[in-house]
């Protein structure tokens, strides 16, 4: 909304250390022939390279995790100055009573490795069985019930944040 120079209209901002958004939440994308020069110089306006690199990473956490988008899995990227990108990721158990939280930060021209580095950290941590778990009985979503109800199971955060 600030981008859209309409920050004033927010009513509330949700802290990520409170609420995580779910991997690339809210980013569009254009796709065109990678042959259409014409296209591809107009479309480049478009771009904003923060964003695309928090995107990368986002999404590399996603796919390394081999998580498609109803997992219980958030992530956000977001800049840490001097070049850096900080990853924020969870992992939730499908009927929400555990959490493995982990953020790392790493160099923002390489945001697809950091967020492979982060999943691979999340499955070491535990997450793949956190995946795997059992429904909850009666639960047709696998997501968790509410932020309220997850509790913290495991969180490393960066030592530099």
């Amino acid at each position: 909304m600030d981008r859209l120079g309409r920050g004033a209209e927010i009513t509330e901002t949700l802290d990520p250390a409170v609420l995580l958004p779910a991997p690339a939440q809210g980013a569009l994308a254009v796709e065109c022939r990678t042959a259409d020069g014409v296209l591809l110089e107009l479309l480049e306006g478009l771009d904003h390279p923060p964003t695309r690199a928090a995107v990368s990473a986002e999404r590399a956490l996603l796919s390394t995790l081999e998580a498609g988008c109803s997992a219980p899995v958030a992530g956000l990227a977001e800049p840490a100055g001097a070049g850096q990108l900080r990853l924020h990721g969870a992992v939730f158990s499908l009927d929400g009573h555990r959490t493995i939280r982990l953020t790392r930060t790493g160099p923002g021209a390489a945001p697809v490795e950091l967020g492979r580095r982060l999943a691979e950290e999340l499955l070491g941590s535990g997450a793949q069985t956190l995946l795997a778990g059992p429904r909850p009985a009666g639960s047709r979503s696998a997501g968790p019930r509410s932020t309220q109800e997850a509790q913290l199971e495991h969180d490393s955060h960066d030592p530099n944040p």
